[in-house]
């Protein structure tokens, strides 16, 4: 196992703080911030020598199924959901070659005895594997009696699930974001209404709903590093360590998305409950409150939910401020499950009310996506981008359960230091290039939009109010009483263990969190960057 001296860490940290504090310029907008810093906002921080945005499954599929078929050592997946049977490249009517589906392809690449392939996924409660036609049990009938190592992880509080979605490929490139692998999950970045790709073979509905999915492409060190994580993570579900795979030189990059960044900062940052003997991470969480505080111009935001008060409180902040940044999120409609429907929906409305009430100046704008026939797309990303300096994907939701009860981790790309001006342009033009596919035109007009208003929120509606309207403002309803218990209450969505099933104790599981987020990051009040103190490794949740 590679692992890093701490010193060594806090050194290539300083150095990183150094060089941004001396390359502030007129074209980064935080400029002086540095937001990945080891053992605080990231577990792990190293460069990426190229890196790429998926912006939904068909291009996340397919150049999973390239890269994992050059593969010469090892092919490790870290799943929430999967499904075996899921093609890469669904054809008209949802059927398609069966060399073409997952559980098929990792039979056959394992067969090669250089290739070790291992699928580590969730341990999932019935109610939830139900939901995903029993994937646990569908899945170790596939692969028995082959060459892949498939694993369900049951290792973790109870009520919590392991949510982290990645695929390491020799150590030299790594998938890491928000897509699980489904035959639901498949769609392309137009969204098309009834696209005859999406169509199931099952008599229910006849199509999957559409669904907007990103997922981070890297190489270099990230992909060692998560090569890593995916490693301790199969240490502690099975007892097994396994060895870092032989190096590669320049691996063929895959799939048909070109590399669009170079030679950027990747930085790492997860979450875990804590469990036995493993202390809590909330690293996810330190680096959402960060870089809301280091933000200048925009914060842009995608995620399934939207539930969590911290998150709120540290967004109302800032859009109280008569000179602070404009709020941007996108989110589903409504979720596709009924649990969520009847949980999650209704506290996101008190998190978009705490924000609309804290908008004095304008500056907040919340929308869900529809098809071109006003169908709901499912907003299953979970993505950040701060102004031009950080770009933000990964699996954690922004709710209580993925900043400290989940398994979560999320990969961010920082443009800081010298040289850095290629790749905060790129953040920019990739922020430009979602909002442009929400609304369903092409990029050019998007950005004259923002050149001429000088305003995302008033570039997206005036696009709107010309023709452009596939993005609909999330209206906040009044709640009956149930719902407004459900939300007071986060009825599930724990903070952590000592909650998960008290949810009487939420209230206060939830203030002390924000106090303890409010002693560990602060925001000062020169441009010297996000003030982060050592967090305390917090052992009192554990059960």
């Amino acid at each position: 196992m590679i692992t890093l001296d701490i010193r060594d860490r806090r050194r290539r940290t300083q150095t990183r703080r150094s060089a941004a504090h001396s390359s502030a310029g007129p074209a980064g907008v935080i400029g002086t911030q540095v937001l990945l810093l080891d053992g605080v906002t990231a577990w792990r921080t190293v460069k990426a020598g190229r890196a790429a945005l998926l912006i939904d499954m068909e291009a996340y599929f397919d150049a999973a199924m390239d890269a994992m078929s050059r593969a010469r050592h090892c092919v490790h997946l870290l799943n929430w959901a999967f499904e075996a049977n899921t093609l890469f490249h669904p054809q008209p009517g949802g059927g398609g070659k069966n060399s073409d589906r997952i559980g098929n392809f990792l039979i056959a690449l394992a067969k090669n005895p250089e290739i070790d392939v291992r699928v580590l996924c969730w341990k999932s409660a019935m109610p939830v594997a139900a939901t995903q036609h029993f994937f646990p049990f569908m899945d170790r009938k596939v692969f028995a009696g082959t060459k892949v190592r498939f694993v369900l992880d049951g290792k973790l509080p109870v009520g919590a699930c392991h949510h982290q979605k990645m695929i390491v490929i020799d150590d030299a490139i790594a998938f890491c974001g928000g897509g699980d692998i489904g035959p639901d999950r498949w769609d392309t970045p137009e969204h098309l209404d009834d696209n005859p790709r999406r169509e199931k073979t099952r008599r229910d509905n006849k199509w999957f709903d559409s669904r907007h999915e990103v997922m981070g492409l890297v190489d270099g060190p990230a992909a060692l590093a998560l090569g890593d994580l995916f490693r301790d993570r199969w240490r502690r579900a099975t007892g097994e360590t396994l060895e870092v795979c032989p190096p590669i030189r320049n691996p063929k990059w895959p799939g048909k998305i070109p590399p669009a960044f170079a030679d950027i900062d990747a930085g790492i940052s997860r979450t875990g409950a804590a469990w036995r003997a493993f202390p809590q991470i909330r690293e996810n969480e330190a680096l959402h409150v960060a870089s809301i505080r280091a933000a200048k111009a925009c914060i842009y935001m995608e995620s399934q939910y939207f539930t969590s008060p911290l998150i709120a409180d540290e967004l109302a902040k800032r859009l109280k401020e008569p000179d602070g940044p404009e709020v941007v999120i996108v989110s589903t409609e409504h979720s596709p499950s009924y649990f969520d429907q009847v949980t999650m929906d209704r506290t996101r409305l008190t998190f978009i009310q705490t924000l609309k009430s804290a908008d004095r100046h304008g500056r907040f704008h919340a929308y869900s996506p529809v098809t071109t026939l006003g169908r709901t797309i499912i907003v299953h990303a979970k993505l950040t981008i701060i102004d031009d300096i950080l770009l933000r994907i990964g699996s954690a939701n922004i709710n209580n359960r993925s900043m400290g009860f989940d398994t979560e981790c999320d990969l961010s790309l920082e443009a800081d230091g010298p040289g850095s001006a290629a790749n905060r342009a790129e953040i920019t033009r990739l922020r430009n290039k979602l909002l442009a596919h929400w609304l369903g035109c092409v990029e050019p007009p998007m950005e004259e939009a923002i050149r001429r208003t000088g305003s995302v929120g008033a570039a997206l509606e005036s696009l709107r109010t010309n023709g452009y309207c596939r993005l609909r403002p999330i209206e906040v309803k009044p709640l009956n009483p149930i719902a407004a218990f459900i939300a007071a209450y986060h009825l599930g969505d724990p903070v952590g263990p000592r909650d998960s099933w008290r949810p009487w104790k939420r209230k206060k599981a939830v203030a002390a969190e924000a106090a303890l987020v409010r002693k560990e990051i602060v925001r000062p009040a020169t441009n010297t960057g996000v003030q982060v103190s050592k967090p305390k490794v917090r052992r009192s949740e554990t059960v």
